[in-house]
């Protein structure tokens, strides 16, 4: 077997591959190619280790390799892309609408810890009615567990979960269940420990634009013509090497670059050509909101297609736990914010910010539903509470389930972190397998995080806690299979199938749905339907009774009714017992809860 080597070297006048072989290291040339690339077709079969010596000195890694056995430091490996016999010949991949995303950390949702553990409670997700899971950053890291915002190979899935065809197995058979497989990308940054891009070239980086956590890549400035062409040919791999159904990219703000063409919409088109025909769903994390991200190339925005937006969840964490601070203070978590939320896709859309000292977000209220991704419960979200925190420790269970049949019946798109749906009380922390002197730095840098929130602040510096982020913490973010509460799971696979088999929920359409503020901390939803209208009522608040009631939308269309379909309250859901209003007199809501109508024909006495 032959192997094309070809490595971007241009501060280097000779590179070797250094192959690995039973009679010791065999320095192989590579001839220059142009452009500072140099390449070679050589002798190698699959699962040969190499490394590429520059200019007769030291060997390192291929910043380009398919795999890292032995973790970023080690050797590289030769990997055949085509050797995995594919069975998902006829899955076609995944369309805007009808999503409901899943994300979930590879080393934390089973007790393996693997790929192969994902497998295994596959079906229970497809139950559930997850259509696609979404998995934090899979590229190579240090050590034996990381969240992997800091990874280093990026065309190397870590060897911590398995080998790159368990990967695909894993993605082989979510398709054969029909579900997708998303893929969480980090290209704002590489993390500090095994990144040896500098030694090919020091144009990787840019020390032109401001940074949180570490020199951005050169995307616009000299020599940044193969330093783009590395990270989209990077985002291209994963679609068609691995079959991946999309991409979540991370911290896009954070992706400076003033060239004519934003390598964002240069990775939209590089990966859509990579799925050969496969739909595909790019997402944005994008902390300003900026509609550019989903915005259509043939209007100058960057092609994507779901937005994930944070106003959601803020105003909802803050109507659950009652406090605003650091980042939440620009949220009162009201009903008239919540419902601003749901009518118009997000909250700030121009307006003065003032955790930010200036205006923040564009508009979002002419975009289709299904291109923004709500959520409760995110892995940054969680981990940012001082404990790892849930929701389902932060706030009362009755607030948790009102908003949970809140969110989840909304049209945008929403996302599940694991474990959200049986109300695990698990934390989930901030874990690294930082050695030495750099896991005190990335300890000081968590709790210097975790300090903008004042109550956090008081429990670091005046009681003492201490912020722990090695293996006691990952240990500790594990999910557990004993740690679910029957009636959530209920809950969110009721809900999930009024989604999938309601056409009004179904319908993700914005244009089909009124509401109004009933209060303080209660609203109401009325969508529209061709065979009757759905009425969703949420309290927050302690028990509302609406007499008179003046709002339109609480009456039925001329000879119907209203029927029941659900309170968050139901024993089933591990209520109290759903107590209804009475639909045909005063109605009198109760406290902490949602309620669920649906229009029939009234009957007649």
């Amino acid at each position: 077997m032959r192997t094309h080597f070809r490595v971007w070297a241009p501060r280097c006048q000779r590179v070797e591959v250094a192959l690995e072989t039973s009679k010791g290291v065999q320095f192989l040339p590579l001839a220059v190619a142009g452009n500072g690339y140099f390449e070679a077709v050589h002798p190698a079969r699959a699962g040969s280790r190499y490394r590429y010596r520059t200019d007769g000195g030291e060997s390192y890694p291929d910043p380009a390799s398919r795999f890292q056995p032995d973790g970023p430091h080690g050797s590289s490996e030769v990997v055949d892309p085509a050797a995995f016999r594919w069975s998902d010949a006829a899955w076609r991949g995944l369309s805007r609408r009808g999503q409901v995303l899943y994300e979930l950390h590879v080393g934390a949702f089973s007790e393996e810890g693997t790929y192969a553990g994902v497998v295994q409670r596959l079906a229970e997700l497809k139950e559930l009615g997850v259509t696609a899971l979404e998995l934090m950053p899979l590229n190579t890291f240090p050590g034996r567990f990381n969240w992997g915002y800091d990874g280093v190979g990026l065309f190397a899935p870590c060897a911590v979960y398995g080998r790159p065809d368990d990967l695909r197995k894993l993605i082989d058979a979510a398709h054969a269940l029909g579900m997708g497989v998303l893929l969480d990308v980090v290209y704002n940054h590489l993390g500090p420990d095994g990144n040896y891009l500098g030694k090919f070239s020091a144009a990787y980086f840019t020390d032109r634009y401001p940074h949180e956590w570490g020199e951005p890549p050169n995307l616009d400035g000299e020599d940044s013509g193969p330093v783009r062409g590395f990270f989209v040919e990077n985002a291209a791999r994963w679609i068609s090497e691995y079959h991946f159904d999309g991409l979540r990219i991370d911290a896009t703000q954070n992706l400076f670059d003033a060239s004519e063409r934003n390598i964002l919409a240069e990775l939209s088109v590089q990966t859509r050509k990579a799925a050969a025909g496969r739909d595909l769903l790019l997402i944005a994390e994008n902390e300003p909101q900026d509609f550019r991200c989903v915005e259509p190339l043939s209007r100058g925005g960057y092609g994507l297609d779901q937005l994930w937006v944070d106003d959601f969840h803020h105003s909802a964490r803050v109507a659950m736990t009652g406090r605003a601070e650091a980042y939440f203070q620009d949220y009162r978590g009201t009903a008239r914010e919540l419902l601003a939320c749901a009518l118009r896709n997000s909250l700030y859309q121009g307006q003065y910010y003032a955790w930010q000292k200036k205006a923040r977000g564009t508009p979002l209220r002419r975009l289709g539903a299904e291109q923004v991704v709500f959520f409760l419960q995110n892995h940054d979200q969680v981990a940012n509470a001082l404990r790892g925190e849930r929701m389902s420790l932060l706030a009362a269970p009755s607030k948790v389930r009102a908003l949970t049949v809140f969110s989840l019946l909304l049209p945008q798109t929403p996302l599940l972190f694991m474990g959200q749906e049986g109300g695990a009380r698990t934390p989930f922390h901030f874990f690294s397998d930082a050695q030495g002197p750099l896991a005190e730095v990335v300890r000081k840098g968590r709790e210097h995080a975790l300090s903008r929130f004042p109550s956090a602040r008081a429990a670091i510096e005046r009681e003492g806690f201490r912020i722990s982020t090695g293996e006691d913490a990952f240990l500790a973010s594990k999910l557990r299979a004993s740690d679910v509460d029957p009636g959530m799971l209920a809950l969110h696979k009721t809900l999930l199938r009024l989604r999938r088999e309601d056409p009004c929920f179904a319908a993700q359409d914005l244009s089909r749905l009124e509401g109004a503020v009933l209060g303080e901390d209660a609203l109401l939803l009325r969508y529209l339907g061709d065979d009757g209208d759905r009425l969703l009522v949420l309290n927050l608040g302690a028990e509302l009774r609406l007499a008179p009631s003046p709002e339109p939308l609480l009456a039925p269309s001329p000879g119907m009714a209203w029927e029941a379909v659900l309170s968050s309250e139901d024993a089933r859901f591990g209520g109290m017992g759903g107590d209804l209003p009475d639909v045909d007199g005063p109605w009198a809501l109760p406290g902490h809860v949602a309620l669920v109508f649906k229009e029939r024909p009234r009957r007649t006495p």
